[in-house]
């Protein structure tokens, strides 16, 4: 759970971080912008204004583009990290989906709201950590999902919170001899 969480919060910190360069990046051009429209007293030519305007501009979106492009670079090296870790097997055997859907007695076992189960009957096997980030195809990293919730859930990563709960709500309906952990990601090769 710890390394979960981890990665969860890594993401989220990230794109935090880029939502907060890109504001600044467009203040810094809207104050640049801003700051040179003013037509100085004696202002010689169209084209000398329109050069002090791009350079008032590009002097004022240096550092935030470099902050932009190094978070860039952030994200594509995890990117490039969860393809190497894609499990070789993207689909659960027959045997997993059989010993997943009879441990959540058919019912999806995501969220429906407020932190309960939703009570329709469960069609899919999702992995709880997404496939496409790295998730391993195994017993741990079953859920049984019904169709609306396995759509909703998409290929996000579930926060500490959602694994928190799915654990909690596994112990209602799983015998106290069984495992109720949920997620696992696949180790890099």
């Amino acid at each position: 759970m710890p390394e979960l969480s981890r990665i969860y919060w890594t993401r989220q910190g990230l794109r935090l971080a880029y939502s907060a360069v890109m504001v600044w990046l467009a203040v810094a051009v809207m104050s640049a912008l801003m700051s040179k429209a003013a037509p100085a007293a004696g202002a010689s030519s169209a084209a000398g204004v329109l050069r002090s305007l791009f350079d008032g501009v590009v002097a004022a979106v240096t550092v935030p583009g470099v902050a932009a492009v190094v978070l860039g670079i952030a994200a594509a090296i995890i990117s490039s990290r969860d393809l190497r870790r894609r499990d070789p097997v993207r689909r659960f055997t027959r045997q997993q989906r059989r010993e997943g859907m009879a441990r959540a007695g058919g019912l999806c076992e995501l969220e429906a709201g407020f932190g309960r189960r939703c009570g329709r009957p469960a069609e899919h096997g999702d992995h709880f950590y997404p496939w496409s980030k790295g998730g391993s195809t195994s017993l741990q990293n079953f859920v049984a999902a019904c169709a609306r919730c396995n759509r909703a859930k998409r290929a996000r990563i579930p926060s500490p919170g959602q694994q928190h709960r799915m654990e909690r709500r596994r112990r209602e309906y799983l015998p106290p001899s069984s495992s109720v952990s949920v997620g696992e990601r696949q180790p890099l090769p």
